[in-house]
């Protein structure tokens, strides 16, 4: 919603090249509380003014020398690239009308003047383009909002990510149906393996796992539940028992739908070794 102070401090420029209208149009805008109005009598002068003040109405005579209206609408167009000219025509010709709002006019007064009709479309015209001018200030400040918010998520993710390192020997992510999507860290050296049998879960990546803790496992994932430094194991081809340590989470979308697992691991074989002895 705007306030009355905003429509009475918004800019208008008054241009015409009869010095009686100018200063009519000025008493009446002055009469009605409109603090910030500029005039001009030279139409080649509208779009170095506009440039630097960017007016939120342009009240344009169409009949004038050396510049008409519709050439002032041509130059001011190639300042407000966002194809909404905020002028208001004024012109005594009928057939000018239709002409001047295919030219981009947003609205037109006839002359001779009749000043409340003039007051009213100067009003409206000012509200919605204050109006436009707020949607446009607010998403840009959401689109602003949204790159901070976006860096502050990716330097969190790094944050959490060097800390999953720091603290654990792998970082991993499983998609919906429990398939690994991504995995960083020494995981692969330590299970004899390569990457592309653990994110395709080869019969060599899945050979060797106690199928009671890996049932156990599993069931967890399947439920949804987080869980914490959950120890299972694994019996090598040389007959020794590696064990390994896992933490995990699920994941949620904005929309509460489930997108998987994330969670860190560490390899703690010397540890349970030295505890059974």
């Amino acid at each position: 919603m705007l306030q009355a102070s905003e429509i009475l401090n918004a800019r208008i420029l008054i241009v015409d090249d009869q010095k009686a209208n100018v200063m009519l149009l000025e008493q009446m805008l002055i009469s009605r509380g409109y603090t910030n109005i500029t005039s001009t009598m030279d139409p080649l002068t509208v779009c170095d003014k506009h440039a630097e003040q960017r007016y939120d109405l342009i009240l344009l005579d169409l009949q004038m020398p050396q510049m008409d209206g519709f050439e002032v609408m041509d130059a001011l167009k190639k300042i407000d690239t966002d194809s909404y000219l905020p002028v208001l025509v004024i012109t005594a010709q009928p057939g000018h009308k239709l002409k001047a709002l295919q030219a981009g006019a947003k609205d037109f007064v006839s002359k001779p003047f009749d000043l409340v009709e003039v007051q009213t479309r100067i009003h409206n015209m000012l509200e919605v383009r204050l109006l436009y001018r707020k949607l446009e200030n607010y998403n840009k400040v959401l689109e602003q909002t949204v790159m901070e918010r976006t860096a502050e998520l990716r330097a969190s993710e790094a944050r959490f990510k060097s800390f999953t390192e720091l603290s654990s020997d792998w970082y991993w992510e499983q998609d919906p149906q429990g398939n690994f999507t991504s995995i960083s860290g020494p995981v692969f050296d330590m299970l004899g393996i390569d990457a592309d049998d653990m994110l395709g879960e080869s019969p060599k990546a899945l050979a060797g796992w106690n199928a009671a803790e890996r049932a156990q496992l599993n069931s967890n994932i399947a439920s949804r539940r987080p869980f914490l430094d959950f120890v299972y194991s694994r019996t090598n081809v040389d007959g020794s028992i590696q064990y390994l340590q896992v933490s995990g989470e699920p994941m949620f979308d904005t929309g509460g739908r489930f997108t998987g697992y994330r969670g860190i691991g560490m390899d703690v074989t010397h540890r349970m070794r030295t505890a059974s002895t």
